[in-house]
């Protein structure tokens, strides 16, 4: 999708019209996983056209008070002029960031994959800090998110985790995140209490749904299959269900257990190849992206494109576009957008 595709309005509402034609119908829910196909459309569509009217309707309100206030006098209006403008202007902002989100996959799902580096158990529980700000983030939006793998540490936290969000914009929005993340705190892991730097490497790939996205030869990729652990029960620890699949080339791995079905985790993990095969291209065509991930993606210092430091003080701060915000908390709490827009923008007017 190109950027002038992203206010395609009347294309949009015609299929916000078909969809709700669709969802009317008695038969909708016989097919669930069809179903759950057509709302995730109607979702993308209403992505585009809900902006668009909910911010024409403030300016026509604004319109009706302006033409009120000649005839009965500014002063009874005057409060209820400044209310509408200031939705008006948060309406406008909407569209803003809606435009800011014209790349060609902006629209697909994303798959994120985070990755505990240097800093021992206190990077493997930072990586769990990321993994819940990236969920409540998700919850907050609205999205479908699975959790396709995860590697817990004996000790605290989580080694690796791979989560699919699903959603319109998922991959847009959350591009803004990939690269290396650094946490500067006092350790609730050393009895003496000193302070510790930690880092954590978080992955953002396009979901592709279609073939023909990245030509994957088979041939070359070694797959491997093993018994599940974790979730899943009993029933998942009795099959060879998970998969592991090697791409002989380039040397990437991915794996997927959280299927009882062996097939259902080889589409995802074969999707999941195909993501990470992308983001190597698109990394190798964009030295930004080279310089987030360092040298094959170095998680240590110096690599970083956003801190959280926790103490002496309190304080998030992206490198990339040196915007920052105080209530650190708030950030690991899911507050992330401001980054998110800050980090569009800044790629929007280069």
């Amino acid at each position: 999708m190109k950027s002038g595709g992203v206010f395609d309005y009347a294309s949009n509402a015609e299929k916000k019209a078909e969809y709700n034609k669709v969802m009317a119908e008695g038969s909708f829910w016989d097919n669930q996983e069809s179903a759950q196909k057509v709302i995730g459309l109607m979702k993308q569509a209403r992505a585009v056209t809900d902006p668009i009217d909910e911010a024409a309707e403030v300016l026509e309100e604004i319109t009706m008070l302006a033409e009120l206030g000649e005839e009965a006098g500014a002063a009874e209006v005057v409060d209820d002029m400044a209310s509408a403008v200031e939705v008006a202007e948060s309406k406008l902002d909407a569209l803003e960031f809606q435009v800011m989100l014209g790349g060609e996959n902006d629209n697909r799902n994303a798959f994120v994959s985070i990755q505990a580096g240097a800093g021992g158990v206190d990077a493997t529980d930072f990586a769990e800090m990321l993994m819940r700000m990236y969920l409540r983030w998700g919850e907050a939006k609205e999205f479908e998110i699975a959790e396709i793998e995860l590697l817990t540490n004996d000790e605290g936290g989580i080694r690796h985790a791979t989560l699919l969000f699903s959603g319109p914009y998922a991959y847009g929005k959350l591009k803004a995140e990939r690269g290396v993340h650094r946490l500067v705190r006092i350790s609730p892991y050393d009895a003496q209490g000193r302070r510790h730097t930690s880092f954590a490497a978080v992955e953002v790939m396009p979901e592709f749904e279609e073939e023909g996205a990245i030509d994957l030869d088979m041939s070359e990729v070694r797959v491997d299959t093993y018994r599940a652990g974790g979730a899943g029960g009993q029933h998942v620890n009795k099959t060879d269900s998970a998969v592991r699949f090697t791409h002989l080339p380039t040397g990437i791995v991915v794996q997927c257990q959280n299927e009882r079905s062996q097939l259902k985790n080889r589409q995802i993990a074969t999707k999941m190849l195909v993501a990470k095969l992308f983001d190597l291209r698109e990394t190798e065509r964009d030295a930004d992206l080279k310089s987030m991930y360092g040298n094959k993606g170095e998680i240590s210092w110096g690599s970083q494109i956003r801190s959280y430091v926790l103490h002496p003080y309190q304080m998030v701060k992206d490198h990339r576009t040196n915007f920052e915000i105080g209530n650190a908390q708030s950030v690991l709490d899911g507050n992330i957008d401001p980054f998110i827009e800050e980090y569009l923008r800044s790629r929007a007017t280069r």
